[in-house]
């Protein structure tokens, strides 16, 4: 499928950078997996702290800094993302757009360390649960949607070739 996955990083180090084709991959992957079989695109920012501190607390309230934020841009309930309304694709691009993810490296590297794993393993497994959430997946409200959501987060991992837990 033709999705296009937009991701940068800012305010990051050099040394603290992620793996942008990981990244990427991880998109792509849970994209396939959702059955996700028109054109889509992604906006991924990888930043520090600081701003995703800020960003937080712009848009939910939180004054603290966070792992990963999800602005969907349509509202979706899995698997009901494939009934769309009029005007769903950007008239510029032919695309879906699906919404922004943003990701604090040094979060991951933090997680990472503390949860005795590497760095990839926490940046795919922050991006695959990040593309749940704007494909309409939650984890917040009910059981049965976080069981829903951790069957997904496994099973896409799983094909990304990356242990989920």
């Amino acid at each position: 499928m033709n999705h296009k996955i937009y991701a940068r990083h800012s305010g990051v180090a050099a040394a603290d950078r992620l793996r942008i084709p990981l990244i990427k991959h991880c998109v792509k992957t849970a994209l396939r997996l959702e059955k996700v079989d028109k054109p889509c695109e992604v906006s991924l920012l990888v930043t520090d702290d600081e701003t995703i501190s800020w960003m937080n607390n712009e848009y939910r309230g939180v004054e603290s800094p966070t792992d990963v934020l999800s602005f969907p841009m349509l509202v979706f309930d899995p698997p009901g993302w494939t009934v769309l309304g009029p005007g769903a694709k950007d008239p510029e691009t032919g695309l879906i757009p699906l919404g922004e993810i943003i990701l604090s490296a040094e979060s991951v590297k933090r997680q990472a360390k503390e949860y005795g794993h590497t760095s990839e393993r926490e940046t795919a497994y922050l991006t695959v649960h990040s593309v749940l959430h704007l494909l309409g997946y939650d984890h917040t409200d009910e059981a049965d949607g976080k069981k829903r959501m951790r069957e997904r987060e496994e099973k896409i991992m799983e094909e990304i070739g990356i242990e989920a837990i």
